[in-house]
């Protein structure tokens, strides 16, 4: 008899997360965004960040789920960005005053996006995996930048921007996952979820 693959569950509101999820053909059982407090602890790197939110997010979804009695014991995927220049973390802007603060800072250099993704099931630790990725901007114009904030783009983005949107035309070079700087790296996505059993190519025939 074979064995039913685990169900999974996506802990993000993000629609950019579960369209990433959806390109290499898997669809979550459900999503369950975590609320949590995102505010850096005091010297807390860029890449710690990362980690322990996607951690905390797994592991707030395992409680969700495990409420609900046909998604208990399933499979929790979380992830977390976070956008920095050194090791100052730019903000989830709010503001177009923040965008645009964000904005000139990216302008002409080089930037660091570390995304982590953590997968958790039942009272087991997350297992965790980081993924750096590189990215350079063109000097931005001050037009440029005026227009881009008045597109609205830039809401509740990490550092001020979206590049798959508009901002896309901004990086003049990526060094690492295009996947992770939209939300989600799909290779070492698809990885882990099938070392934890899931079968990430059954729904690939037509």
């Amino acid at each position: 008899m074979s064995r039913e693959p685990p169900k999974l569950v996506l802990a993000s509101a993000s629609p950019r997360r579960l369209a990433l999820l959806e390109q290499i053909g898997v669809s979550p059982d459900a999503l369950l965004p975590a609320s949590l407090d995102e505010t850096p602890h005091r010297n807390e790197r860029p890449r710690t960040l990362a980690l322990r939110l996607a951690e905390e997010k797994a592991q707030a979804g395992v409680r969700l789920s495990n409420q609900d009695p046909a998604l208990k014991g399933a499979l929790i995927l979380a992830a977390d960005t976070v956008v920095a220049v050194g090791r100052r973390i730019l903000p989830k802007v709010e503001t177009a005053e923040e965008a645009g603060d964000c904005l000139r800072l990216l302008s002409g250099r080089a930037h660091r996006v570390s995304t982590a993704i953590a997968l958790a099931r039942g009272k087991g630790t997350p297992k965790s995996r980081l993924v750096e990725t590189r990215v350079r901007f063109k000097r931005l114009s001050s037009a440029e930048i005026e227009a881009y904030l008045e597109s609205g783009e830039w809401q509740g983005k990490a550092g001020g921007y979206a590049i798959q949107g508009l901002a896309g035309c901004f990086v003049a070079k990526l060094s690492g996952s295009y996947g992770a700087v939209v939300g989600l790296p799909l290779y070492e996505t698809a990885g882990m979820l099938a070392g934890e059993g899931y079968p990430v190519s059954a729904g690939w025939a037509p």
